[in-house]
């Protein structure tokens, strides 16, 4: 199963070795999914919603059925580790890691503290710059949308987002330099009813 998975995890462009990625999964699993949980039950109405609108099931498991929480956890797994530390995201943009943690502050970039200091989402950056228009897509984020719910928003085409006749996500339309403004409008609706 090992080398599957670190297949796998090659072509997702993830560096980490399959156990490592393993004890990250574990760690997600028994973060956020006690047994034979009643999941609606941890959420408010709201984020209910927000969960519900980025495809989240949170009806009870049914017997026979796959687990719902394993692709939450996966998801959950994968953004850990694909996210930067501040000094990575320093590196990444040239700058001191003291900007990385203004900007944080300001929400002119986002992320979350975890035991090892604060992780910022990959998808928000470039190669070598953070990704156009950010900024005014993130101040329009509801500030208590989890990480999960934003980075799955960013990577999920929308409709009123077209390139070449497609929907685009979020980040395609914002790396193709179109107005971050409709992103934006819709980024406010993150976690209310549609």
């Amino acid at each position: 199963m090992s080398v599957a998975l670190e297949n796998v995890l090659a072509k997702a462009g993830l560096r980490v070795s399959s156990s490592q990625f393993l004890a990250l999964v574990e760690e997600a699993a028994r973060r956020l999914s006690p047994p034979n949980p009643e999941p609606a039950h941890y959420f408010s109405a709201e984020q209910q919603e927000a969960l519900a609108d980025v495809g989240l099931d949170l009806a009870s498991h049914r017997q026979g059925e796959t687990d719902y929480r394993a692709r939450s956890v996966a998801e959950h797994a994968v953004l850990a580790d694909s996210a930067l530390t501040v000094i990575e995201a320093a590196r990444r943009l040239g700058v001191d890691d003291s900007r990385i943690r203004h900007r944080l502050k300001e929400r002119r970039l986002t992320g979350w503290k975890d035991q090892g200091g604060w992780r910022l989402p990959a998808w928000q950056f470039t190669a070598t710059s953070v990704l156009p228009g950010i900024e005014t897509v993130l101040r329009a984020v509801p500030e208590d949308s989890p990480a999960l719910v934003v980075a799955a928003f960013m990577s999920t085409p929308q409709p009123d987002l077209v390139i070449n006749g497609k929907p685009a996500t979020p980040r395609q339309w914002l790396l193709a330099g179109g107005d971050p403004e409709p992103v934006a409008q819709l980024a406010t609706t993150l976690g209310t009813p549609a």
